[in-house]
């Protein structure tokens, strides 16, 4: 008889593997060979009495035999062997009344291919050891439903103590991982560990390639680590995104998890909204546009003056969706919307950028056509008059307006010829359309976002929902195709007339 190793009672793990069931209190089992494949996981052990067991195997199974189905010569024993190896199966037992006559080229084979051999010793039937590997699997279910139960009670309550953030911290403690919060534009909110992971990039990444009209979720293994995306949001457009970054383990219990945070943050973002929606419109009854202000309830001078004129039944809560996506919690808190003759006027903080980016997310949001004008207001003083401007220049289309600039660009316009213009913009941009026909490289728009976002490579990024490494590339690939050198002003500002000459 082959040398049988005994193992310790049973033991508990994440998953079933071999070492595991000769574990097993009940059973009388021995290792026979194949120790380098105790870590295989068993799904299933199952008696089977033929020739070749394959093709009815799906993966994980302790392939149970008396011998009946074992070749008659050693070639095809030995290949017997290395078949269940090759398929998956997570080992080979033997009943023990067929050890004795075991042949040996089966078990130096199994060592090979550290496939395990174990021995079903003394009066343990087969249906025993089937009937334990099940019971594990059962009582492991069980396992995880009571803990998704008591991670979700955990982050409900996370959610009435501590709001976004107390929820991330459980849900990443629940799963074992990491867990980040991003805007609908994939910009970080919150995270746990706070700061920037490595695979934070990868996150946004994703969010990039399902952003769209609908509410969705998508997730990808790799290197043992399991990545989840969830919009936020109960339905229509996402709200925002959680991603969740953990061990590979159980993914219809990770997804479970997320699926069950994603929906308590959309329902605080919700609740936080109609909070803000209620003092916004308490705010544009007690402020007509004629007045001054009050400077506590503003952001910083000097202003970003904006007004948004769109057909919808309620433009504020529109708006106010907008820019509850696109601005931080202080932009948020601190600004100014009222109604005006040219529709609904915004406050803004002139640095943030944020007028054109509301008005895109609140025309996404709607579905009709946002026009936007705006101006600048040094002071508090100066936003009566800078509203006027901006409704005098608010366009009946989806674009934006800046009043500033409609009159000179407007001047510049009526001063050149388009067929004067045809030779110039194809001299600069000629050999960077070619090289985008052939190759589909992108390089005019990414050249166009990128000047246009005054040189800022995260911004850019963000716009073209690409990595900023990605647009590094492509410019480098425009300054060699183009013969010009974002770096040097003249360079640059050939180009940038180029771009700018399809609006005039």
């Amino acid at each position: 008889m082959p040398k049988i190793v005994l193992c310790e009672p049973h033991w508990e793990a994440a998953v079933l593997t071999v070492a595991g069931v000769l574990r097993f209190e009940g059973l009388e089992l021995g290792l026979l060979a194949g120790r380098a494949g105790l870590g295989r996981e068993v799904s299933w052990a199952h008696a089977i009495e033929v020739a070749d067991p394959v093709p009815w195997l799906r993966g994980g199974e302790l392939v149970l035999t008396i011998g009946l189905g074992l070749p008659a010569d050693e070639p095809g024993r030995r290949a017997y062997v290395r078949r269940l190896a090759e398929a998956g199966a997570a080992g080979l037992g033997f009943a023990a009344e067929v050890l004795d006559a075991l042949p040996p080229e089966v078990l130096d084979e199994a060592e090979a291919c550290e496939l395990p051999v174990v021995g079903v010793l003394g009066t343990t039937p087969f249906i025993a050891v089937s009937q334990a590997v099940a019971r594990w699997h059962a009582e492991a279910a069980l396992r995880a439903e009571r803990h998704a139960i008591a991670v979700q009670e955990a982050i409900a309550r996370a959610a009435l103590r501590s709001g976004d953030r107390g929820i991330l911290a459980e849900l990443a403690k629940g799963v074992g991982g990491e867990a980040l919060l991003l805007d609908v534009e994939g910009r970080p909110r919150a995270a746990h560990p706070a700061g920037e992971r490595p695979w934070h990039g990868r996150a946004r990444d994703l969010v990039a390639g399902m952003a769209g009209p609908a509410q969705a979720a998508g997730a990808e293994e790799r290197d043992g680590r399991y990545l989840v995306v969830h919009s936020i949001g109960l339905s229509g457009h996402p709200r925002g995104w959680l991603a969740v970054d953990s061990p590979a383990g159980d993914p219809a219990h990770q997804r479970l998890l997320v699926s069950h945070a994603a929906v308590l943050l959309g329902m605080t973002l919700l609740g936080i909204r109609a909070l803000r929606r209620t003092l916004h419109e308490q705010r544009a009854r007690l402020l007509p546009a004629v007045a001054e202000p009050d400077a506590s309830l503003l952001p910083e001078p000097p202003f970003e003056v904006v007004v948004f004129a769109l057909a919808v039944d309620d433009p504020l809560a529109a708006v106010l969706d907008a820019i509850a996506d696109v601005a931080g919690k202080t932009d948020q808190e601190r600004l100014l919307l009222t109604p005006c003759s040219g529709g609904l006027a915004a406050v803004l903080p002139a640095a943030a950028g944020l007028g054109a980016r509301i008005r895109a997310r609140a025309a996404e949001l709607t579905g009709v056509a946002v026009g936007c004008g705006a101006s600048i207001a040094v002071d508090v003083a100066g936003i009566p008059a800078a509203i006027r401007r901006a409704a005098d220049v608010a366009p009946a289309d989806s674009s934006y307006v800046d009043a500033e600039e409609a009159s000179s660009w407007g001047l510049l316009r009526e001063a050149l010829r388009p067929a004067a213009l045809a030779p110039f913009t194809t001299a600069v941009l000629g050999s960077l359309r070619e090289h985008d026909r052939r190759t589909g490289s992108e390089l005019v728009p990414t050249l166009r976002c990128y000047l246009d976002a005054d040189g800022n490579l995260e911004t850019t990024a963000r716009e073209l929902g690409v990595h900023r490494n990605t647009v590094r590339t492509r410019l480098r690939t425009a300054e060699r195709v183009s013969r010009r050198r974002l770096d040097r002003p003249r360079d640059r500002l050939e180009l940038w007339l180029a771009l700018a000459a399809e609006d005039l």
